[in-house]
């Protein structure tokens, strides 16, 4: 006891107490949880402070996440959801096709939507974390490049109808070794030559694929893709930092048993949800068609995209892991227990996708549009067969433009919508994308535009017991010729309104040109822009949920 009456305690000794490999603790099982998500999102913070482009470092267009030896997703930063689910099958496609030959320290790029990819733009770096008997974990680090190559400046094309028309693609190409970047195989690969010697294999060309266009800035990619490698040795560091904290056999046995516990959550949320269907058109007349069943006594539940549109001409087709994406989103939105995003929340769910469709298409299918548009479609379209949640506008409103020497791309945020005891947000980004808009000074510093106008558009959200959440106006003035594309749903169908609330508004857009001229646009367009142009978007409002009559 001191003079002031302070009480001083002495540890002579220390024991620590580790955790047990063999059976979880419910105490541990929290401090993993938190320690995965911590990893993620250290990994997250060095990804946005290294990368060179506006789109990673600014819009923070980007994901970091941990998985298992299995490829199986343990924990994530809270980013992009669109990622999330669809990471583990790049993991597990690089784990097939290089497994035998990786080495401690390997990275490794890819991006085929084919092959766990979402849309050209969309790279992932990957690394193995070996233990004594091959590789224990991955790391990987998703984020969305300015520009990939494509017939399009930004690779976000409104008028592509095959996947080669879109940019560079790769099923996995080995990119640094021995702390030694590949960089020529790299480049090589972004001015559309196939890579070879070093181990770089793997392209995955289709012999009727043409050559796509080269990337536009391959430095920015460089640097970009060196950033997302430092994100993905940052989370090997971290976890064997953890190992020797815990021991080395605890790391994959808690990364089994949070698992287990997300598993167990799902189940608990089964035993309240319903039977539902929903049939949700899109603006160039395909169908979203799905059918949720719940099986109680078993536990498990199925999710059928039956009836749902066969893959389009266009690129609205989205990739199969997009659904799991969409699927594994909305599930842990409905669990009110607070438990990590992994592969344990899909265990018991069964999910049908036809070959061939418009959610699950088949090679050179063109999808850039299916991984930001049709993914917030099918998460509405599953909110709406559950009764949860009246429609958010439904789209990401993405905007791209550039020439040779720049390119942006942005997606713009609107009104959700409503649900049983709530309204709808307004003037966010919602559901499947969780990035932000750029800083109005970063942009114009950037590039030769103007952002003349910002605001709430109001009204835009469907009335209701609950309202649905308003969309935003856009106004940018171009001070020089750009090329633009804008690919955007939600323009000829409006968001949908439940259980009597009223659709949201649709979203238009135009461009004025001179003094009084004024070009409307449709939703999916590709554009030239003239030094001195304005382009306005107005972007969706949310549907509203329950009758106005019951307000009050």
């Amino acid at each position: 006891m001191t003079a002031r009456g302070d009480l001083l305690l002495t540890a002579n000794a220390i024991t620590a107490r580790r955790p047990d490999p063999h059976a979880p603790d419910p105490t541990w099982l929290t401090l993993f949880n938190r320690r995965f998500m911590s990893i993620a999102e250290d990994m997250g913070r060095v990804l946005q402070n290294a990368a060179r482009s506006v789109n990673i470092r600014e819009r923070l267009d980007f994901s970091c996440a941990l998985f298992d030896r299995h490829g199986d997703l343990i924990a994530n930063a809270p980013h992009i959801p669109v990622h999330l689910g669809s990471m583990g099958d790049s993991v597990r496609a690089i784990l097939n096709r290089f497994g035998a030959s990786m080495q401690s320290g390997d990275a490794y790029l890819i991006n085929c939507p084919y092959a766990g990819g979402t849309h050209l733009p969309d790279i992932t770096v990957v690394m193995p974390v070996f233990g004594d008997d091959g590789p224990r974990y991955f790391t990987a680090a998703r984020a969305h490049h300015a520009d990939v190559g494509g017939i399009s400046p930004g690779s976000m094309p409104a008028d592509s109808t095959r996947i080669d028309q879109e940019g560079c693609r790769s099923e996995g190409l080995l990119i640094l070794r021995d702390g030694l970047l590949y960089e020529a195989e790299v480049r090589d690969w972004l001015a559309g030559i196939l890579p070879s010697g070093r181990g770089a294999v793997g392209e995955g060309r289709h012999e009727s694929d043409a050559m796509p266009a080269a990337a536009r800035n391959p430095e920015q990619n460089v640097a970009d893709l060196t950033a997302q490698i430092a994100a993905c040795s940052t989370g090997t560091r971290l976890l064997r930092q953890l190992e020797a904290e815990v021991g080395p056999a605890a790391v994959p046995a808690y990364m089994g048993f949070v698992q287990d516990n997300a598993e167990t959550a799902v189940k608990r949320l089964l035993c309240g949800l319903r039977d539902g269907e929903f049939a949700l058109l899109l603006d160039d007349g395909s169908r979203i068609e799905v059918a949720v069943r719940v099986d109680r006594q078993a536990l498990r539940a199925t999710i059928d995209f039956a009836g749902t549109s066969p893959q389009q001409s266009g690129n609205l087709n989205a990739p199969a892991c997009i659904a799991h994406s969409a699927a594994l989103y909305v599930i842990r939105t409905l669990i009110d227990v607070d438990i990590p995003l992994n592969a344990g929340v899909l265990r018991p769910i069964g999910i049908r996708l036809p070959a061939g469709s418009l959610v699950n298409p088949c090679h050179p299918a063109a999808v850039v549009a299916g991984n930001v548009e049709t993914s917030q479609n099918i998460v509405d379209a599953l909110y709406g067969a559950l009764g949860a949640l009246a429609a958010s506008q439904g789209t990401m409103n993405n905007l791209s433009f550039g020439d040779d020497h720049h390119q942006y791309y942005e997606t713009l945020c609107g009104g959700t919508g409503a649900g049983p005891g709530f309204d709808g947000a307004s003037a966010v980004h919602s559901h499947m994308t969780n990035s932000r808009l750029t800083d109005p000074e970063i942009l114009e510093l950037n590039f030769p535009v103007l952002l003349e106008r910002f605001e709430i558009r109001k009204g835009s959200g469907g009335r209701g017991r609950w309202h649905g959440g308003d969309g935003i106006l856009r106004r940018i003035r171009f001070l020089a010729s750009m090329h633009g594309n804008l690919i955007a749903l939600r323009r000829t169908t409006a968001p949908f309104g439940l259980n009597g609330g009223e659709p949201g508004q649709s979203g238009r857009q135009w461009l004025e040109k001179g003094i009084g001229g004024r070009k409307l646009l449709p939703g999916i367009a590709s554009f030239e822009i003239d030094a001195g142009d304005v382009l306005l978007i107005e972007t969706p409002g949310g549907g509203g949920f329950g009758s106005i009559s019951q307000s009050g």
